[in-house]
C-alpha cells in the first residue's frame, strides 16, 4: 500500500508483521508493527486520515494502527475465519471498513463504534477481494467460487453476480474517473462498465448549474465566465471554464438523474426507485416519494409526474397529487416531460397525455429515448436510436378538441401532430433555441438544425470507442453561447449567435423582410456563416452579396457565372500569395469558366497566370493563334514542360526546336527518327550523338548504326528528302510572312496527306518519259501577224477567182464561207495543242507524286531496318553479357568444387 502523500510504502507479510519503507532514503525500513498472531493478508490507508491504516489477518481480526505507534489502536473482531481483504469507504461521510474472510461473508464495520453495520452473504467459497467503488454506490466482492458479486452500498441489496467461467476470482480494481471495474481471475482479467457514466447535471435559464458527485450535490454559476478570461480576453471556444463549485450538501439517495423545473426554482433528484425535490439554491427538501421515473411539466412551476409502476402514472399540480393516468399500453417503460406527458410503451410507441385534463392526445409509433420540447411548446423532437423526428404540436386544436369532448380513446385527437422533417443522426443530447434545435450526435459533432438543414458547429473529442464524451447543458441567449459538460464535469462553451439562428429561421419561413432586418444586427464576422446557410438553401445570389470570405465569394461567383467578379477577386490576392497552390487553382478554375463562357481573352490571361500550359495549347490550337502558340512553346520550354513545348513547336513548324528538345532530354533515338523525317540535313549530327551515347551500353550496337555520310545507299531517296526539306523551309518562311487565308482551308487541309518525296519522284519520271514538247503557242502579237498573213493569201485567192469567174454575187458568198471555214480550223488546231500540253503537265505531276511516295516509303523502310539493326545489336550485346556471366559462374563453381569423386569412372 502506497501512502497518498508521504514517500512511504506499507507492506505486510506471513511473518505476522507490518513494515513501512521510505523510498526517499533508499527504501529503508523506518517503522515496524507487531500484534497479529497469524499471516497478515492486506493493509490499507484510511483516505480520511492518512496517518492511520487498517490490517486484515488470518487470525480473524482487523486491526487499526497509527504511523507513530508500533501497537494497534484497536481491534475489530467478528469473522469466524481468517480475514483475507479489507477496504475503506472512499469518501469521508461514512466511517466504514469493508472486510472479506474465509467464512464466505463480507462485513461492513463502523470503525468509530467498532461494530458491524451489515453482513453480506451469498458466496460459496473464500472471499479474496472486496472493494468500495470510488464513484458508484457499489460494493464488489471476489471469491474463490469464481464469481464477482455487486451489492448496493446504501441498501446492501444484492445487485448482480458476475461469472465469466475463468476459475477463481482474486483481485478487484476501480478508478474515480470512470464507471469501470477490473476483475482478476485465474485465467485472465475482465474490465466491465457499470451503468452509465454520463454526467448527472442540469442548468437553468440563468446559467446556474447543479451537479452530483456521488451523493454530493454541488452548484456553480457560469454566467459571464466565457466572456472574459484573466487577461480580459474571452475564453476560446471549447476551452474548459474556471468553474468554482459550491457544496449544497449530501443527497439521501444516489443520484441517477437530476433536472431543474421550468423556471429553475426547484431541482429533482432520482435514483434507486426514489425521487426527492429540493430547492435549487439551498437544497431544502420540498417533496419525495417512490417512483420509477420523474418528469417536470414544461410550464407549471410545481407540476410534475411520476411513474409508479408499468401501468400507473401519477400527476401532481403545485406539489399536490391531481390525477392518475393508466396508459393505454401493455407496459410503460419510460416517461418524458415537457408540454405533454410522454409515456414510452412496450410496443415501440410513445403516447402523449395532457397535463391538465389527463386526456389521451396522440400515439406515435416510434420508440424515442429522449423527447425535447421548445420553449414555445409548438415543436418537439423525438430522438430515437438512429433517427430523430421533428414534429409540430397544434396546441390550439388539442385544447379545442378537449373542451368539446372530441377525444378518441383509441387514436386520441386527430391532427395534434404534424411531421416537419427528420434528422438522420443518433442524438445524445439537445436543446431548442427558438425554432432551432442544437444537438450532439453520437460521434461527437455539435450541430444545429433549422428547418431540416443541419449545420456543424464543431467536432468535439470522443472516447476511444469513437462516441461522444459531452452532453449539452443549455444555451444562454444573452451571451450567445451553448454550454456543454463532459464526463469529468468540465464545462466548456461555444459561440452560437442568436441573431444568426433567428435570421436562418426567418429565411426558412420565407420571411425575407424580417431576415433583412435581422441581418443588420448580425456582426460582420458571422456574415460568412449566414452566406453558407443561404447557399445551402439555394439563395446563391444573396449569399454572394452577404459573404465576406474571399474564397467563398470566388466559389459563388464561378457557380453563378460571374467571371468578371471572380477575376476581380483573384486580382486582389496579395503578392506573396500569388504563387501559392491555392491561388494557382483559382486561376485554373477561372480559365475553365472563361473558356466555357467563350471569353478567350480572360481565359488566356487566367491560363497564363496559372501556368496552365495544357489549357493554352488547347485554346491556341483551336482558335489558330500562331503568335500565342510560339510564345507558349518558349514559356513551356523554359519551365521544363517539354511535352507541351515539343507539341507547340511542332504545330508552328519549328522542327529545329523540336529536335533540340529531344537532344536536351537525351531522347536521341527519337531525335534520329524525327530528323530523318522532318530535318534530314541533321541526320549525320544526331546519329553521331546517338552512337556516342549508345557506346556506353553496347559498342557493337552503336557501330551498327548507319549515317548518310558513310552509308548513303542505306538511306533511300535521301537527296530527294533534302530537296523536300528546302521546299518546306521556303514554304514555312512564306507562310510566316503572308499567312494562309482561312478561305483556302478546304484545299490546304488535303496537303497534310501529300507524300512529297513520291510526288517529286513521279514528276521526275514523267519528265523523262514525256515526248518532245510541241512548239509553243505564239504570243498575241505573233498570232496577229499570222492572222494577217493568212488573210493576205485569202485575199489573193479571192481576187484570182474574181478575175477567172468574172466576180458574180454567188462567187462572193462562197468565198466568204471558205474563209470562215479556214479560220475555224485554225482555232480548233490551237485548242488541241493547248489540251495536249495540259495532259503532259498532268502526267508529269502524277509521276512526280509517285516518285515522292516511293521515296517516303523507302525512307520508312530504311528507318525500320535501322531500328531492327539496333535492336539486334542490343540483343547480341545482352547475349554476350549473359554468356560472360554464365562462364564466370561456371568458373566460380569449378573453383569451389573440392574435387571429390573426380577419379570415379
Amino acid at each position: 500500500e502506497v501512502h497518498p502523500s508521504l514517500p512511504y510504502i506499507l507492506s505486510c507479510s506471513d511473518d505476522m508483521t507490518i513494515k513501512i519503507w521510505d523510498w526517499d532514503h533508499g527504501f529503508d525500513c523506518t517503522q515496524f508493527f507487531e500484534g497479529h498472531s497469524h499471516y497478515v493478508m492486506q493493509v490499507k490507508f484510511n483516505p480520511k486520515d492518512s496517518n492511520t491504516f487498517a490490517s486484515g489477518s488470518l487470525d480473524r481480526s482487523i486491526k487499526v494502527w497509527g504511523l507513530g505507534s508500533p501497537t494497534p489502536h484497536y481491534t475489530l473482531e467478528g469473522h469466524e475465519r481468517g480475514v483475507n481483504c479489507i477496504d475503506y469507504y472512499p469518501s469521508g461521510d461514512k466511517p466504514y471498513i469493508l472486510s472479506g474472510a474465509d467464512d464466505k461473508t463480507v462485513k461492513i464495520w463502523d470503525y468509530q463504534t467498532k461494530s458491524i453495520v451489515h453482513s453480506l452473504e451469498g458466496h460459496t467459497h473464500n472471499i479474496c477481494a472486496v472493494l468500495f467503488h470510488p464513484k458508484l454506490p457499489i460494493i464488489a466482492s471476489a471469491s474463490e467460487d469464481g464469481t464477482v458479486r455487486l451489492w448496493q452500498s446504501t441498501t446492501y441489496r444484492a445487485e448482480t453476480t458476475l461469472n465469466y467461467g475463468m476459475e477463481r476470482a482474486w483481485a478487484l480494481a476501480a478508478t474515480k474517473e470512470s464507471n469501470t471495474l477490473a476483475c482478476g481471475f485465474d485465467e485472465g482479467c475482465v474490465v466491465i462498465e457499470l451503468g452509465s457514466d454520463d454526467p448527472v447535471a442540469s442548468m437553468d435559464n440563468t446559467g446556474k448549474i447543479v451537479w452530483a458527485k456521488n451523493n454530493e450535490i454541488q452548484t456553480a454559476n457560469i454566467r459571464g465566465l466565457a466572456s472574459g478570461s484573466t487577461d480580459g480576453e474571452p475564453f476560446p471556444d471549447g476551452e474548459n471554464l474556471p468553474v468554482i463549485p459550491r457544496d449544497l450538501g449530501a443527497c439521501e439517495l444516489y443520484p441517477q438523474m437530476l433536472k431543474h423545473n421550468c423556471n429553475g426554482r426547484f431541482v429533482a433528484v432520482c435514483g434507486d426507485g426514489e425521487f426527492i425535490i429540493y430547492t435549487s439554491q439551498a437544497l431544502r427538501n420540498k417533496a419525495f416519494g417512490q417512483a420509477l421515473d420523474f418528469v417536470w411539466s414544461g410550464s407549471g412551476t410545481g407540476d410534475y409526474a411520476i411513474r409508479e409502476s408499468i401501468s400507473r402514472v401519477k400527476v401532481f399540480s403545485n406539489f399536490k397529487e391531481k390525477k392518475v393516468i393508466k396508459p393505454a399500453t401493455s407496459s410503460s417503460e419510460a416517461m418524458f416531460g415537457g408540454y405533454l406527458i410522454g409515456i414510452k410503451g412496450g410496443d415501440d410507441s410513445v403516447l402523449f397525455y395532457d397535463w391538465d385534463s389527463g386526456e389521451f392526445v396522440s400515439k406515435i409509433d416510434v420508440a424515442p429515448s429522449q423527447v425535447h420540447w421548445n420553449d414555445g411548446g409548438n415543436l418537439v423532437c423525438l430522438s430515437c436510436k438512429d433517427t430523430a423526428y421533428v414534429l409540430q404540436y397544434n396546441a390550439q386544436a388539442v385544447a379545442s378538441a378537449i373542451a368539446m369532448g372530441q377525444v378518441s380513446p383509441e387514436s386520441g385527437i386527430e391532427g395534434s401532430f404534424d411531421l416537419l422533417y427528420e434528422i438522420n443522426e443518433t442524438i445524445t443530447s439537445g436543446k431548442w433555441v427558438g425554432d432551432c434545435f442544437i444537438f450532439l450526435n453520437n460521434s461527437g459533432r455539435l450541430n444545429y438544425s433549422v428547418g431540416g438543414n443541419i449545420q456543424t458547429l464543431v467536432h468535439l473529442d470522443t472516447s476511444s470507442a469513437g462516441t461522444t464524451k459531452h452532453s449539452i447543458l443549455g444555451y444562454l441567449a444573452k451571451e450567445d453561447r451553448v454550454y456543454v459538460i463532459d464526463k469529468m464535469l468540465n464545462v466548456s462553451s461555444y459561440s452560437v449567435m442568436l441573431a444568426v439562428l433567428q435570421y436562418q429561421t426567418a429565411v426558412m419561413r420565407g420571411d425575407f423582410d424580417a431576415a433583412n432586418e435581422l441581418l443588420a444586427s448580425i456582426p460582420e464576422t458571422e456574415y460568412t456563416t449566414v452566406a453558407r446557410f443561404l447557399e445551402s438553401q439555394g439563395f446563391k445570389e444573396e449569399a454572394l452579396a452577404v459573404t465576406v470570405d474571399p474564397d467563398h465569394k470566388f466559389d459563388l461567383a464561378l457557380e453563378l457565372g460571374h467571371v468578371d467578379v471572380a477575376h476581380t477577386l483573384v486580382n486582389e490576392i496579395e503578392d506573396e500569395e500569388k504563387e501559392s497552390t491555392e491561388s494557382m487553382a483559382k486561376w485554373k478554375r477561372l480559365s475553365d469558366a472563361a473558356l466555357q463562357d467563350s471569353n478567350f481573352e480572360l481565359c488566356e490571361a487566367a491560363s497564363i497566370a496559372s501556368n496552365d500550359y495544357a489549357g493554352l495549347l488547347l485554346m491556341y490550337s483551336a482558335i489558330g493563334n500562331l503568335d500565342g502558340m510560339e510564345t507558349l512553346a518558349k514559356s513551356a520550354e523554359a519551365d521544363g514542360k517539354t511535352n507541351i513545348a515539343f507539341t507547340a513547336h511542332f504545330l508552328t513548324g519549328n522542327v529545329e526546336a523540336c529536335t533540340n528538345i529531344l537532344i536536351e532530354t537525351n531522347r536521341l533515338p527519337e531525335a534520329a527518327f524525327f530528323v530523318r523525317t522532318y530535318l534530314p540535313s541533321r541526320t549525320d549530327e544526331i546519329v553521331k550523338l546517338w552512337k556516342e551515347d549508345l557506346t556506353k551500353v553496347s559498342s557493337s550496337a552503336a557501330e551498327s548504326l548507319a549515317t548518310p555520310a558513310v552509308q548513303k545507299n542505306m538511306f533511300e531517296d535521301y537527296d530527294i528528302a533534302l530537296k523536300v526539306e528546302e521546299m518546306f523551309m521556303a514554304q514555312r518562311n512564306v507562310s510566316k510572312v503572308n499567312g494562309i487565308p482561312s478561305s483556302e482551308y478546304l484545299t490546304a487541309k488535303d496537303d497534310i496527306d501529300l507524300n512529297l518525296i513520291e510526288l517529286i519522284k513521279s514528276q521526275a519520271s514523267a519528265a523523262a518519259a514525256a515526248p518532245p514538247s510541241p512548239p509553243p503557242v505564239a504570243a498575241p502579237e505573233e498570232k496577229m501577224e499570222i492572222d494577217v498573213g493568212e488573210a493576205d493569201v485569202v485575199d489573193d485567192e479571192v481576187e484570182a477567182e474574181e478575175e477567172t469567174e468574172s466576180g458574180g454575187a454567188a462567187d462572193d458568198a462562197m468565198a466568204a464561207q471558205e474563209e470562215e471555214r479556214k479560220l475555224k480550223e485554225l482555232e480548233e488546231e490551237r485548242k488541241r495543242m493547248e489540251e495536249e500540253a495540259a495532259k503532259a503537265a498532268a502526267i508529269q505531276k502524277a509521276e512526280e507524286e509517285a516518285a515522292a511516295a516511293m521515296a517516303a516509303k523507302q525512307a520508312e523502310e530504311e528507318a525500320a531496318a535501322a531500328a531492327i539493326a539496333a535492336k539486334k545489336a542490343e540483343e547480341e550485346a545482352l547475349a554476350a553479357k549473359q554468356a560472360e556471366e554464365a562462364a564466370a559462374a561456371a568458373a566460380a563453381a569449378e573453383e569451389e568444387d573440392d574435387g571429390f569423386g573426380d577419379d570415379w569412372d
